[in-house]
């Protein structure tokens, strides 16, 4: 029962419903980008191949993360040597870096259901193309032609990595205190750089011949706080004209983090122009006359796709532990049945409170991909979209959903394995057994990309007031159309009877939020957590009603006897579930925010 060489164990089934059944898929593939070249047909195709690559390419290299590990040796960092082979192999079969510019590139939705697979696979691998990807994309969106034509083609073909720069370390989260300095040069468009920065995840490896850092940095004159940071191209080894490498940059890699989890994951201390010779190419404008700079909002491309990222990544992990609890609970004989307390021994997936358990684990799960996927589908057709009101509807979706995705989702995987670890019993606090390791890789996730709280403050703070409060209230209004459009729906009427006394409350506590901004501002922050959660559940218990409809109707047309219909009522009892026992909170909140307890605002600090 003790893990082997990989501990993983997944399945394309939920995936083929969410991009077959469930969404229009159609949609996204009739965008002028993808037409032509994916059908809905071929979309099992896709999945199975990705799943082959994962079990057998990706996670074969898992353990090594852990039992090699990085190595720091002279300023330089190592990855274990099976990285290399399977950075290549994903590069050489179009599983890595892309040019979004080729033909035939796949959306996002679809990308994002094979790359789950990789992830859960080997979740420390993930960030090196993930990262490399994202920062080209930066620098295809908002570079010059010149510095596209000098750092993509090497950063898409991953001869080049990528990174994202901001904390530091007397700032961490609060990225307007950064005080990197970018010191103008005789050459126009380049700067001097100077500064340190920590947390940089891919900071340094071998894996590539350069590193190309997206780097916060304030220049003289600038403005105090975000407004006044601008974003650099700063390569590890500076690029010549030519394209050829240069000299090395006086890019300085100080230390890599010993950490939890992910740890063939290269996190690192950087310090940039210890020996006052690392430059930087400045992308857009510099500080206005008033010291403003447009680096933060282009960074957020990158931020926005890493936190949507981070949400899904965590959804992979907390799914590992899931599927290797599930097998676990009916294989592990112990116990009798509480209804024949002197018969024999039976698999504990028998009894009452494992089975609770796995469905808690279940319900989330289910719900946390259709949160993550219907992101991904929005952002496609927000993005590729040729018809203009679609792609207005779909970024409204993206700019509620983000937040949500991201920190529901990583917030919830850290419970759910914990559940998955008490399923084992005694063996899961066991590192030789599977899901141990599962609780340490994905604790990450709440805290990249802006921590949790950050994304709730996202939400209240400027969501809710994006176009003057219309845009939250548009996403709210349709909210509510669902539930009442389908308050009959057979077999499910508790099911919506609950999401409307939600969806009521919910109301109560949007409206308690726009009066607390006006009479008491700090109320705001203290509840702004539990405000995105009960804002994810709401929503959640939505998307699995709408696919809790399509399951009663394949269960009526297919049949008990049909192979398929476990499945199809896994999704049911997964939406009664959640809808009957996760929502409900909504209505606990609301009172507890109406009467507005301020406890955590009186205690006295010494009384901690």
């Amino acid at each position: 029962m003790a893990a082997g060489k990989s501990n993983f164990i997944y399945y394309t089934r939920d995936h083929e419903f969410i991009l077959k059944e469930w969404l229009d898929m159609q949609r996204v593939f009739d965008c002028p980008k993808f037409q032509g070249y994916f059908e809905v047909d071929d979309i099992s195709t896709y999945l199975d191949q990705a799943l082959k690559v994962a079990k057998e390419v990706v996670a074969p290299t898992n353990d090594d993360a852990e039992t090699i590990g990085l190595k720091f040796e002279d300023g330089k960092v190592f990855v274990p040597p099976s990285f290399h082979k399977l950075f290549h192999f994903m590069q050489e079969n179009g599983w890595g870096v892309h040019d979004p510019d080729e033909e035939g590139t796949m959306p996002g939705t679809l990308r994002g259901a094979c790359h789950e697979f990789f992830d859960a696979a080997n979740p420390s691998f993930a960030p090196y193309s993930g990262l490399a990807l994202g920062a080209g994309m930066l620098i295809h969106s908002f570079g010059t032609e010149e510095q596209k034509q000098k750092f993509l083609p090497k950063m898409f073909s991953a001869e080049w990595g990528g990174t994202m720069c901001l904390t530091e370390p007397g700032a961490g989260s609060d990225v307007g205190a950064s005080i990197t300095k970018a010191f103008p040069t005789e050459t126009p468009g380049i700067y001097k750089i100077k500064g340190t920065k920590c947390f940089i995840t891919s900071g340094d490896h071998d894996l590539t011949e350069n590193i190309i850092h997206l780097l916060l940095a304030r220049i003289e004159g600038a403005a105090p706080g975000t407004k006044g940071i601008t974003l650099m191209i700063v390569p590890k080894i500076w690029v010549n004209d030519d394209g050829s490498l240069g000299e090395p940059n006086d890019v300085t890699t100080v230390a890599i983090e010993h950490k939890l989890g992910l740890q063939g994951s290269a996190t690192a201390m950087l310090s940039f122009g210890d020996e006052n010779n690392c430059r930087g190419y400045l992308i857009g404008n510099p500080p206005n006359e008033k010291g403003v700079a447009d680096g933060m909002a282009k960074m957020f491309q990158l931020m926005n796709s890493a936190r949507h990222g981070s949400g899904h990544s965590a959804t992979a992990v907390a799914t590992v532990a899931y599927n290797n609890a599930v097998n676990y609970a009916k294989e592990r004989i112990q116990g009798k049945l509480i209804t024949d307390p002197k018969g024999p021994g039976v698999p504990i997936i028998k009894h009452e409170d494992i089975r609770r358990m796995l469905l808690d684990q279940k319900a989330h799960l289910d719900a946390m991909r259709a949160l993550i996927f219907e992101t991904w589908y929005n952002v496609d057709l927000a993005s590729f979209s040729d018809k203009p009101e679609e792609q207005k509807l779909a970024s409204r979706n993206v700019q509620v959903l983000n937040p949500l995705a991201k920190a529901y989702c990583s917030d919830k995987a850290w419970d759910l394995i914990s559940e998955a670890i008490q399923t084992y019993g005694g063996y899961g606090f066991i590192e030789e057994y599977p899901v141990a390791r599962q609780a340490r890789e994905c604790r990450i996730y709440a805290i990249w990309e802006g921590t949790n709280y950050i994304q709730s403050m996202d939400l209240i703070g400027r969501k809710f007031t994006l176009e003057g409060g219309q845009l939250f209230k548009s996403w709210l209004d349709d909210e509510g159309k669902f539930i009442e459009e389908n308050k009959n729906a057979a077999g499910l009427e508790k099911e919506f009877e609950l999401l409307q006394k939600a969806y009521a409350d919910y109301l109560g506590i949007y409206m308690n939020v726009m009066t607390y901004f006006q009479s008491n501002i700090r109320m705001v922050p203290t509840f702004s957590t539990r405000i995105l959660h009960c804002t994810s559940m709401l929503h959640c218990g939505n998307l699995l009603a709408a696919q809790a409809i399509i399951s009663l109707k394949k269960i009526a047309e297919l049949g008990k006897d049909h192979y398929e219909y476990a499945f199809y009522e896994g999704k049911v009892q997964s939406a009664r579930y959640y809808i009957r026992n996760i929502v409900p909170y909504i209505s606990t909140l609301a009172e507890i925010f109406k009467a507005g307890d301020t406890s955590v605002l009186d205690i006295p600090e010494e009384s901690f």
